[in-house]
C-alpha cells in the first residue's frame, strides 16, 4: 500500500482532537479511539490529579496488561484445543 491508500480519522480522545492515519478503515480507528478515551476516563476517575503524559503511560501500561492477559488466555485456549484433537 502506498501513501495515498491511508485513510484519515479524525477521533477525540481524553478531550483532545487527534488525526490517526493508517489502513484500518475509519469505522476501526474510531472504536479503537474510543476504546482508549474510555481507559483514560476510567483511570482518570481513580486519580484526577495525574497529567496528561502520566495518565496516557498508564493508559498504555494498563491496555498492554489486559493484551499479554488475552494472549495467554488464547494460547491456552490453542494448547487445550490441540490435546482434544490428539
Amino acid at each position: 500500500m502506498t501513501q495515498n491508500d491511508k485513510t484519515r480519522t479524525t477521533v477525540e480522545i481524553h478531550n483532545n482532537s487527534y488525526t490517526i492515519m493508517g489502513h484500518e478503515d475509519a469505522q476501526h480507528v474510531r472504536l479503537v479511539a474510543n476504546l482508549v478515551d474510555q481507559k483514560m476516563n476510567e483511570i482518570h476517575k481513580v486519580n484526577s490529579t495525574l497529567g496528561t503524559t502520566r495518565l496516557a503511560v498508564l493508559t498504555a501500561v494498563n491496555t498492554m496488561n489486559d493484551y499479554l492477559k488475552l494472549k495467554e488466555d488464547y494460547a491456552t485456549l490453542l494448547g487445550s484445543m490441540t490435546k482434544k484433537e490428539d
